[in-house]
C-alpha cells in the first residue's frame, strides 16, 4: 500500500517550469552561528555533512541556544527556513534572477511542511509537483563558525519522501522542462535513478551536485555509474568532493582539482569545480576556464554558496552565456548569498549582485527588486 499524498497547487499552475528540481525529501534548515566548543563535541568532521536521528537533532538544537554567538547584523540567533542544495538553487533562480522554476518532492504535514511550502511559493517556486504526505519533514542543523564555515547535521530517516514506485514519476512531470537539478544522495539513489530515465525521455538536460565529501567517499560506486551512464549534463563539485571523487583511482591518493575536472569533463558537456575563496574552474568541451571569487572578503557564512553559484551558471546556461560568463554570474550569485546567514539571499543582497553584474558587463535579470 502507498502512503496517501496530496498534490499542491499555486499560481503557476499550466505552465511547465524552465528548471525543475528534485528534492525527494523536502528539508527544513536551522541556520546559527556558533562558538567552537560545541563543534568539538560532535562526532565526525567539523565542516562535513553527517546524517543524525531526530534524537539527536533535537539534542543539537538545545545545545545551540547555549553556544550561539549573536551578531548585530541579525535580528535573530537562529534562522529557520526552507532549505536543501536543490531548494536553495531553485529560489534562488525564481527569486533573484526571474526564471521559472519548479520543485518535484515530498514534504509532511506538519509545522516544518507548511514553512517549506510558505517560503517556496513566497518566492514564485512551482509546487504543483509537491506532494504533501502524512509524516515528518526532513530537518537540518546547520552550524556556522566565526570563519564563516559550516558544519550540517541533516535528519532525514524518518521523514517522507518521494518513492518513484509510490509516487510513479510520469513523463507529465517533466513534460515541458528543460532541466532537471539533483543532488547527489544514496538514501535517493533509487529515485534520483528513475527521475533521470524518464526526464531524458523527455528530452531534459540533468545537472548533478556532488553533495559532500563524505557521500563522494563512502558511496562512490553508484556515483561513478551515474557519472559514466552519460546521462549527466552538468556536474557541479566543490574542491573536497572533486579531489575524494578521484582519491583511491588508478591508485591516486594526491588528486588535485584540475584533474577531476578533467575527469568531470569526460563524462559530462559541462564541468565546474568550485574553489571557495580561489574562485573556480570549469570545462566545456576542449574550453577550460577560471574565474575568481567574488564578495569572499565580506563571507558571513557559506551555506549555501554553492548552491547559489549554481543558480547564477545555469542562469547563465539558460540565456546562452559563454563559459567564462557562466562562470562569472555563478561567482556574483555565490558572493550574494554568503553575505547574510542561511541560503536564502534577501532582497538587499540581490541588489548587490546585480550591481556586481553590471560592473562585469554581464547582463542582468529582467527580474530587478
Amino acid at each position: 500500500m502507498g502512503v496517501e499524498a496530496t498534490l499542491l497547487t499555486n499560481s503557476n499552475s499550466g505552465e511547465a517550469p524552465l528548471i525543475l528540481g528534485l528534492q525527494a525529501a523536502a528539508l527544513v534548515d536551522h541556520v546559527a552561528r556558533v562558538d567552537w566548543s560545541l563543534l568539538d563535541q560532535l562526532p565526525g568532521e567539523r565542516g562535513g555533512s553527517i546524517p543524525v536521528a531526530i534524537e539527536e537533532l533535537e539534542h543539537i538544537l538545545r545545545e545551540v541556544k547555549t553556544h550561539v554567538i549573536s551578531s548585530p547584523d541579525e535580528s535573530l540567533p537562529m534562522k529557520t527556513m526552507a532549505g536543501g542544495s536543490v531548494a536553495n538553487t531553485i529560489r534562488g533562480l525564481s527569486a533573484g534572477f526571474g526564471i521559472s522554476c519548479g520543485i518535484i518532492g515530498a514534504c509532511g504535514d506538519d509545522e516544518q511542511g507548511q514553512l517549506f511550502v510558505s517560503n517556496m511559493s513566497s518566492h514564485a517556486v512551482n509546487l504543483e509537483r509537491l506532494r504533501m504526505k502524512k509524516g515528518p519533514t526532513a530537518q537540518c542543523v546547520c552550524l556556522v563558525d566565526t570563519s564563516g564555515n559550516r558544519t550540517m547535521r541533516p535528519c532525514l530517516s524518518s521523514a517522507v519522501k518521494l518513492h518513484p514506485k509510490e509516487d510513479d514519476l510520469t513523463r507529465a512531470d517533466f513534460k515541458g522542462c528543460k532541466w532537471l537539478l539533483l543532488r547527489y544522495g544514496i538514501i535517493n539513489i533509487e529515485v534520483i535513478q528513475a527521475a533521470i530515465q524518464v526526464a531524458k525521455q523527455e528530452g531534459l538536460l540533468v545537472s548533478l551536485d556532488l553533495a559532500s565529501f563524505e557521500m563522494v567517499r563512502n558511496y562512490k560506486s553508484p556515483l561513478l555509474q551515474l557519472l559514466e551512464s552519460g546521462n549527466i549534463d552538468l556536474c557541479f563539485a566543490n574542491e573536497d568532493e572533486a579531489t575524494e571523487l578521484l582519491r583511491g583511482c588508478n591508485g591516486d591518493q594526491d588528486a588535485d582539482p584540475e584533474a577531476a575536472l578533467e575527469f568531470l569533463g569526460k563524462h559530462c558537456q559541462w564541468a565546474v569545480v568550485t574553489l571557495g575563496s580561489n574562485g573556480c574552474i570549469a570545462k566545456h568541451g576542449k574550453e577550460i576556464v577560471r574565474v575568481p571569487a567574488i564578495g569572499t572578503a565580506n563571507a558571513v557564512d557559506a551555506t549555501g554558496a554553492g548552491d547559489l553559484f549554481a543558480g547564477g551558471f545555469l542562469y547563465g546556461l539558460v540565456k546562452g552565456l559563454s563559459l567564462e560568463e557562466c562562470c562569472k554570474v555563478g561567482s556574483c550569485s555565490g558572493g550574494t548569498v554568503i553575505r547574510s546567514l542561511g541560503g536564502e539571499v534577501p532582497p538587499e543582497n540581490w541588489q548587490w549582485m546585480y550591481k556586481q553584474m553590471q560592473i562585469k558587463g554581464l547582463p542582468r535579470p529582467d527580474i530587478q527588486q
